[in-house]
């Protein structure tokens, strides 16, 4: 997906309703509170060795750069926001609000915005689930404040 197809998807889940219940959507997922917009997905690395995982992992980190790069001039530098203590806080038993606490366990880091104006938080991270599964550009756009 081109960086003005993944714009769209942002700015058309900046605006819509948030789904009632946990679910799958056109654009990911989504539930109370949250959509998760699955922008862009690798192939899977069952059969592949560690350098084609090396160079889809670099591929990813360029792609979410380059959209950050936008959204930066549309709202000013994000915070990077590192999910290791909140993974570490869920680990722990705490009850970390969606979809922080989900993302923890597979997003190590992501790019944040508040928009001015706006009342929900808008994310940019890499999912990471495991060393054989695909990585996956993820948008989040939530009203749930990062714990």
């Amino acid at each position: 997906m081109a960086i003005a197809q993944q714009l769209a998807v942002i700015d058309r889940l900046c605006s819509e309703d948030f789904p009632a219940e946990r679910g799958r959507s056109d654009a990911g997922t989504g539930g109370p509170g949250h959509h998760i917009a699955e922008l862009v997905t690798s192939e899977d690395f069952r059969e592949a060795d560690g350098a084609a995982r090396e160079e889809t992992e670099e591929q990813f980190e360029a792609d979410r750069d380059g959209l950050s790069e936008v959204l930066t001039r549309r709202w000013g530098s994000p915070y990077v926001f590192s999910l290791a203590g909140v993974l570490d806080r869920v680990t722990d038993g705490e009850d970390i609000p969606e979809p922080w606490g989900v993302l923890s366990s597979h997003v190590p880091d992501a790019h944040l915005w508040k928009p001015e104006g706006h009342d929900r938080w808008v994310a940019l991270g890499i999912s990471r689930w495991d060393s054989e599964l695909p990585f996956q550009l993820l948008a989040v756009i939530t009203e749930t404040d990062p714990p």
